[in-house]
């Protein structure tokens, strides 16, 4: 075979996949640049290849690189993907790309921005015109940046992804196609291949003539291969996605695979013959407001770590699964590179916090929407994630009544008159004692996480039906959106500082345990030498959200399983620190700075396979 500058340096004949015309195994890992802080983006990958990869594969999430649809999609930053790329390829790693622009990922909203799911509703992933036209003008931003950096031109990326397990979703081949030939017309000219679950259904529905059709799956790779060849005598075997571990949803098991199970499987996958990518080999964070959601007959909102009992921690640390499967990537021809050391851990240590702001006063100051006959959507706010205080000012009658909340998504703290009447988790009713007059009533809507899995994507956030006193709508709102995932580290403070009614609090003042819900901080200085990595937890706190010198770590809340977030060692730093946290519920005394994580109890862990 003569290879051209433009032939793709992976090929496939007679069933064996080729490199640069010589059979080639692809033991690859994911590691998704938006889930790791970008100082820490070189470790990581160093940390791939001690493992004895040659490749990592990565998502782009689309939604993290273009927010709003009245501003260009950035590159920069956390978001220099093309910086990403070619710093695998200086550690010696080949690159797979998968572009979506779906990617799944327990990624808010799948990838796919909410404005977009705003205007196209559930015509999203389909060769719908509004919205292949959304993913024209994306892809004209991202491709011709990818495709500079192809081994075709220099670059380390081998292959692209058409779509993601697409069969699981939908059979509308016009939008595979238009996909593939969008990528292609665009500059892709490496490999092109499909990824699904092993069944016929999602096989017919994900596949497309003339590009490899790959697998994801955990267990019976033997079934999911003989599937594969069943479909495709000619092309080689690739599991795109080995679920070596798995991720959390809040209330729910932390999810754990021991390594004799996941390391069998591995060892099935490449006794095969086959190739190989480990989902995940490195999971990170859903940092922010990021993580999504699944919808089994409830919400299933997404813990903020990713951390997905992957062989290498959430904070770096190499784990018994490395050792395993490093054992195994070796022997199939990966390279033997020194382990690193774990990373740096912030010795333990307790912060007092200090009362700020109550809960309404400080989302209450910022200036609403226009009064409204009915509650407007985060997606009429213009505001992907974060909160919506919504206002009213029914008449009451005298006697008992009933607030009734439809088409909530996905969380209300009802208030009457600033007092808490109730928390819905769901469509329901809180009662109300009403003297006659009007009351104000206040609902403080949570957006827990976008769902991204099922016939349910790009569904909207906020009141999509009506607010009810007894059979009798509420009209006459007023809207406040608070975006806190773009909320300034100035913004975080100055609403941590709002005077309290009853006067200023006093510098440092204490408060107690189970105090009232809104703001507190906690100060503290670290030496020249301390800044490191660090596992926060906040006892006797309930649920809300806490940043770090401004950087928003993402959610907590006390059901579980997840006690402690990952503090990356960039986000401190040498003197003073403040952690500020958002409590929607009941505040703790103090935060604690602990040994190691805390992803949920011992005992209650389980495996899925």
């Amino acid at each position: 075979m003569t290879l051209t500058a433009t032939s793709p340096l992976l090929r496939y004949e007679d069933g064996v996949l080729l490199r640069a015309g010589t059979p080639h195994q692809v033991l690859s890992g994911s590691l998704h640049y938006f889930r790791v802080h970008p100082a820490q983006w070189r470790d990581r990958l160093e940390r791939l290849a001690a493992l004895g990869l040659n490749t990592v594969d990565t998502y782009v999430a689309w939604n993290f690189h273009q927010r709003r649809p009245d501003r260009p999609a950035s590159f920069d930053g956390w978001c220099d993907l093309e910086a990403f790329i070619a710093l695998a390829g200086e550690v010696g790693l080949d690159v797979i790309v998968r572009p979506g622009p779906y990617i799944c990922a327990e990624w808010d909203n799948g990838g796919l921005p909410a404005w977009l799911t705003g205007r196209v509703g559930m015509r999203a992933r389909s060769s719908d015109p509004a919205f292949v036209a959304a993913v024209a003008a994306w892809f004209d931003e991202l491709m011709p940046r990818l495709a500079a950096l192809q081994v075709s031109a220099g670059g380390p990326i081998v292959a692209f992804q058409v779509e993601n397990e697409y069969g699981s979703y939908g059979d509308d081949a016009e939008y595979l196609e238009w996909l593939r030939a969008a990528l292609v017309s665009r500059g892709a000219t490496e490999l092109l291949y499909t990824a699904d679950g092993p069944t016929d259904l999602m096989l017919d529905g994900g596949s497309l003539p003339g590009v490899l059709a790959t697998a994801t799956f955990g267990t019976r790779a033997e079934e999911a291969f003989g599937l594969l060849r069943s479909r495709r005598s000619g092309e080689p075997l690739l599991c795109a996605e080995f679920w070596n571990g798995w991720f959390d949803h809040w209330g729910e098991r932390h999810h754990v695979r021991t390594v004799p199970s996941a390391d069998a499987t591995l060892g099935e996958i490449l006794d095969a013959g086959g190739s190989v990518s480990l989902y995940m080999a490195h999971g990170g964070t859903n940092f922010g407001l990021w993580a999504g959601a699944n919808h089994d007959g409830r919400l299933q909102p997404t813990v903020t770590s990713y951390d997905s009992d992957a062989p290498i921690a959430e904070h770096g640390a190499v784990t018994p699964k490395f050792h395993a499967f490093r054992e195994r990537f070796v022997a199939a021809g990966g390279r033997a590179l020194p382990v690193p050391a774990d990373p740096l851990i912030l010795a333990p240590r307790t912060v007092p916090v200090a009362r700020g702001a109550a809960l309404l006063d400080a989302l209450g100051s910022v200036p609403s929407t226009a009064r409204r006959a009915t509650p407007p959507s985060f997606e009429e706010l213009g505001i992907a994630a974060g909160l919506v205080l919504y206002r009213a000012t029914p008449r009451v009658p005298l006697g008992e009544s009933t607030i009734t909340v439809t088409g909530l998504h996905d969380r209300a703290h009802v208030f009457v008159d600033g007092v808490l009447a109730g928390i819905l988790d769901a469509d329901g009713s809180v009662p109300v004692t009403g003297s006659g007059e009007r009351v104000e009533l206040q609902l403080l809507v949570e957006n827990q996480g976008r769902i991204n899995y099922g016939p349910l994507l790009g569904q909207g956030k906020g009141i999509l039906g009506g607010v009810q006193l007894g059979r009798r709508l509420v009209h006459g709102w007023t809207a406040t959106a608070l975006p806190l995932d773009e909320w300034t580290r100035e913004e975080v403070e100055r609403r941590a500082r709002r005077v309290h009614p009853g006067g200023p609090i006093a510098p440092g003042a204490p408060i107690a345990v189970g105090g009232p819900a809104g703001f507190s901080t906690a100060e503290f200085v670290l030496d020249r030498d301390e800044p490191a990595d660090a596992f926060l937890a906040l006892p006797g706190f309930g649920k809300g959200f806490v940043w770090v010198n401004g950087f928003l770590l993402g959610r907590y809340w006390e059901i579980g399983p997840q006690v402690t977030l990952y503090v990356p060692a960039p986000a401190l730093r040498a003197g003073g620190n403040t952690v500020t946290v958002l409590e929607l519920e009941h505040s703790g005394d103090r935060i604690e700075f602990r040994a190691r994580p805390e992803l949920g109890p011992p005992e209650e862990y389980v495996e899925i396979f």
